[in-house]
């Protein structure tokens, strides 16, 4: 468990850097077409990278999705989400110091690539809508997941399909929420930013898991399941 701890840790802390780090430091010049493929690519280097040690769950909602779905227990998945929330604080906070090295950089109005919604945030999209976007884009991502690393799914190919999902996800969603599906993402540059980021973080902890949780139950109940899966 130890090294599937660090690899969690490190996983996370490769999301958070692409992700965060190519909206912090490059979104002016790459744009939301670039952060999208950034985060996606993310999960593509870790899987291939990380995911022989661990599964590259990098996300609390994908490994209470897995215990849900009746592949982890929950005692793991709890050691998982730890190691994964360390990844994120660490990967935000380089991204920030990085990001300090710029004269004009400011935390308060440059931001950390946080999430959230309202007045002031990106397409001012209402909390209902950010909550409805969060539940169902996670619960979509955790079914791929569940499907691409099950029995009889073609394994090789699993990386490149969560990590393309995940890039679809934020050309879909970057200008509602920011795009969490992930509680640890949504942690560590919030805790950085404080303020109405630590208010909004709720939202971001809540529908992802309930999604993942979701697309879980489903998955143990067969729906999205092969027979031999």
């Amino acid at each position: 468990m130890g090294k599937k701890f660090f690899a969690e840790a490190v996983g996370t802390f490769i999301l958070v850097f692409f992700g965060v780090g190519s909206a912090v430091l490059m979104g002016d010049e790459i744009g939301m077409h670039g952060i999208a493929l950034a985060f996606g690519l993310s999960i593509v280097a870790a899987a291939y990278g990380l995911g022989p040690i661990s599964g590259a769950h990098l996300n609390p909602a994908v490994s209470f999705g897995m215990v849900a779905a009746g592949r982890m227990s929950g005692r793991d998945a709890t050691i998982y989400s730890i190691a994964q929330v360390l990844g994120a604080v660490n990967g935000a906070a380089v991204v920030l110091l990085i990001a300090a090295g710029q004269n004009d950089y400011a935390i308060a109005t440059n931001g950390l690539g946080q999430n959230g919604y309202g007045a002031g945030y990106l397409g001012e999209y209402s909390m209902g809508a950010a909550f409805l976007f969060e539940t169902i884009a996670t619960f979509v991502f955790v079914t791929v997941i569940l499907g691409a690393t099950q029995s009889g799914a073609p394994s090789a190919m699993a990386g490149l399909a969560i990590g393309l999902t995940l890039t679809g996800i934020h050309l879909v969603g970057i200008n509602v929420t920011g795009v969490s599906v992930n509680p640890a993402r949504s942690f560590g540059p919030a805790i950085f930013v404080g303020g109405e980021a630590l208010r909004d973080l709720w939202l971001f902890i809540l529908a992802p898991l309930l999604g993942g949780v979701a697309a879980g139950l489903l998955h143990a109940f067969g729906a999205t399941r092969t027979a031999v899966g």
